[in-house]
């Protein structure tokens, strides 16, 4: 039997869109690194400079970029409080102070993208962006020595085409936090594999989001020993603002240790275009650079560290172990080494025992770990049956592969709970969410923001937290309600396009002539009476309106009672929206074939009857934004848009409320299930979700899911098949045409 999958919260049901977009999906992701992957294209072919040296300069292009768009983010709010006639100095001094408290950096008028892009040509742009990087340093003390130099090293004219890729409108609109997955990306293109060796990658923002979602870290100090770029803390900002409506700064102390230079110099320059405090980003290695003040006083820790790493000695670290109230590191003991060379074998259970050891008596951890942690034998597994009798493993989260953006494995979420409830601390939350994703592209997953809000929404009950889970479902069930109002609305706009193209054809079907038709063209080439009559025919039978959904007035409610009523209501309407979602496009297919035969077979564009510009036009709102290779969408996109997404939510509820139907914590086969330590010492203390919450039954609702996503696929091949049979036929005539 297939495992537990969330096909609802996957969205497959509505048109495979996700409710809403991730932060880091607000660009084309794939757009973005095709563009980053032509800057460095021009690098590698035309300039001198080797990958380690040309990847830091790119990179400090991407930390200006970056800062400038969170900068003129900002700004406009706070020059709206500038008085006009305040001269230009005063200006300036008032928008610096108004950067204060702001998740952003304060911009020199010579550090800002826009006057460096719009140098003139021939200018000195290598010394432009010099100055730039002097300019930020000394108004950011953190940076010192941080921000790269050197730009003179390039071609003027390479850096200036360079500095134009940087500017254009896909990377001008980037959002989040995608200066970590830039990052990773240039290490990976520039073959820049040192940060990889041992199982250092860059966190994906989906692990990312799931670590703080579920640790919740809003006070206090926060330590990540392996900080990376910093994307940890990052995250961490993006909550407090959002989820707590707090400062980060004034909220939690950030402490990094990172044993690269160059590493630190990133998660400085992270933290600071954020607006984030860098002055606690350490370098060290962690095993062996402690440090002793943070021991036992974090209120959170967080991290992804290297996996699997071996050669750790065993000399510089057995004096670490101790209990942690004496200040030891590895309060459970060293994992086994090797026979021969007396080093440590593999180092998880050394990082395992960090993130415990740095906490206070109630403090949290999260972390990312290599999926076989959880199941190691011999000493690492004594290791983890101490940790577990501790009672503070608190939450196991297994994570399926392709979420790493350069490698495709598995992982898990440990977290760890001091300031657990008693009646929690003899049991382990399971979850098994290798199921659970959203597909980017063949080698790309990520969670959406509502995959990440029900997993966290399992979390909520098992800490009985059951409010925060009826908001949810009354969120999703608002949005639902959203979207649905727009519909009518939205339908009628897209019913008025399709209507023009069918008057259209309409009046070229009445006015057209077969002489006017057959002009020039040679006799074996004449359309023929009976062409023209079988077009006539098919227009006559083409209606150019759907069956709608009947109007429906949805309140939400924010009892349990109250909305599973509602979603009863919402569920019958759930199968209406997606056959009219199916309508619409079969519409629209139909009369762009109609327009395709009139315009191809019938060459309407001979005829006076026929507007061609009126055509194109047409054409163009009934196909999607990405055929007309427009970001703006059309009525058609819209209309869509309202109907998947009032579906997406709907599913969401749905999923929430079948899965939890009274509102409370309770085992789901195939996806959680809270165990007791005794049934963790039976299974050898295995800490793998898997093992434990077993699969789930297929329902008549997955049969049928599965059912019509595969006659969906039948009509997208059979679609795809007549396209490529078309193409051929095009091909094949312009080689006849060519070697006539």
């Amino acid at each position: 039997m297939p495992q537990e999958r969330l096909p609802l919260i996957s969205c497959l049901e509505t048109g495979g869109a996700a409710c809403a977009k991730n932060e880091n999906d607000a660009m084309n992701v794939q757009q973005l690194e095709n563009e980053l992957w032509e800057a460095a294209d021009q690098l590698r072919a035309n300039s001198r400079l080797t990958a380690v040296q040309y990847a830091m300069p790119v990179l400090g292009l991407i930390f200006l970029r970056h800062a400038d768009n969170r900068f003129a983010a900002c700004l406009p709010d706070i020059e709206a409080n500038i008085p006009k006639e305040a001269p230009a100095a005063q200006r300036e001094r008032i928008i610096k102070l108004g950067f204060q408290g702001k998740a952003a950096v304060y911009l020199p008028e010579a550090a800002r993208f826009r006057r460096i892009a719009s140098l003139p040509q021939g200018a000195d742009v290598g010394g432009a962006i010099d100055r730039a990087m002097d300019v930020i340093e000394a108004e950011y003390e953190v940076l010192a020595g941080a921000l790269p130099r050197g730009y003179t090293a390039f071609e003027t004219d390479l850096l200036a085409e360079l500095v134009k890729i940087f500017d254009r409108p896909a990377i001008r609109a980037a959002t989040g936090d995608v200066f970590g997955r830039i990052y990773e990306y240039f290490l990976n293109k520039f073959a820049m594999n040192s940060a990889q060796h041992g199982g250092e990658f860059f966190t994906p923002p989906s692990l990312v989001r799931m670590i703080v979602n579920i640790i919740e870290p809003d006070h206090g100090l926060v330590f990540d020993p392996a900080c990376g770029s910093a994307g940890m803390f990052v995250q961490t900002g993006h909550f407090i603002e959002n989820a707590r409506h707090a400062i980060a700064n004034d909220a939690v102390t950030f402490h990094g240790q990172e044993k690269s230079d160059s590493n630190v110099k990133l998660a400085r320059m992270n933290l600071v275009v954020h607006g984030l405090d860098a002055s606690n980003i350490r370098q060290g290695n962690t095993f062996y650079d402690q440090v002793p003040r943070l021991v036992g006083q974090c209120d959170f820790v967080m991290a992804n560290p290297p996996f699997n790493v071996d050669g750790v000695d065993a000399r510089k670290v057995e004096g670490q172990v101790a209990p942690v109230e004496q200040g030891g590191r590895l309060p459970f003991g060293l994992p086994g080494t090797n026979g021969r060379t007396g080093a440590i074998g593999n180092a998880n259970s050394l990082w395992i025992q960090y993130f415990y050891s740095y906490l206070n008596d109630a403090g949290r951890a999260g972390f990312v770990m290599a999926s076989s942690a959880s199941d190691a034998g011999n000493k690492d597994r004594d290791i983890r049956e101490k940790l577990v009798r501790t009672g503070h493993v608190d939450v196991m989260a297994a994570i399926g592969t392709k979420f790493f953006y350069t490698r495709s494995l598995p992982c898990t979420l440990w977290f760890f709970d001091k300031g657990k409830p008693d009646d929690l601390r003899d049991q382990v939350l399971m979850i098994d969410a290798r199921n659970v994703y959203h597909v980017v592209s063949a080698n790309s997953r990520v969670f959406t923001e509502e995959q990440l809000a029900s997993l966290n929404a399992i979390v909520w009950l098992y800490r009985g937290e059951t409010e925060k889970f009826t908001g949810l479902v009354h969120r999703y069930q608002r949005e639902a309600a959203a979207w649905l109002s727009r519909l009518p609305e939205r339908l009628r706009a897209d019913d008025a396009a399709v209507e023009r193209v069918a008057a259209l054809l309409r009046d070229f079907s009445g006015k057209a002539r077969l002489a006017e038709l057959n002009k020039d063209q040679p006799g074996e080439a004449h359309i023929a009476q009976e062409t023209l009559e079988a077009f006539r025919d098919e227009l006559a039978a083409a209606s150019p309106g759907v069956e709608a959904v009947p109007p429906v007035r949805v309140e939400p409610v924010e009892t349990l009672a109250g909305e599973k009523a509602l979603q009863s209501v919402l569920d019958n309407l759930a199968p209406q929206l997606k056959a009219l979602a199916k309508a619409l496009e079969a519409r629209h297919r139909h009369w762009l074939a109609l327009l395709d035969k009139a315009e191809k077979t019938l060459r309407a564009r001979a005829s006076p009857a026929f507007d061609a510009r009126a055509a194109r036009e047409a054409r163009r709102a009934l196909l999607a934004a990405d055929e007309r290779k427009q970001e703006e969408p059309s009525a058609r996109d819209k209309a869509l848009e309202a109907l998947q997404q009032a579906g997406c939510f709907i599913a969401q509820a749905h999923w929430l409320l079948t899965r939890f139907p009274d509102g409370l914590f309770a085992d789901v086969p195939g996806l959680c299930r809270a165990v007791t330590l005794d049934e963790i010492e039976a299974n050898d203390w295995s800490l793998t979700p898997g093992r434990y919450v077993g699969v789930a039954t297929v329902s008549e609702e997955d049969e049928e899911d599965f059912a019509e996503k595969l006659r969906e696929i039948h009509e997208e091949l059979a679609e795809l098949n007549e396209k490529a049979a078309g193409l051929a036929r095009r091909i094949a005539d312009n080689f006849e045409e060519l070697f006539a």
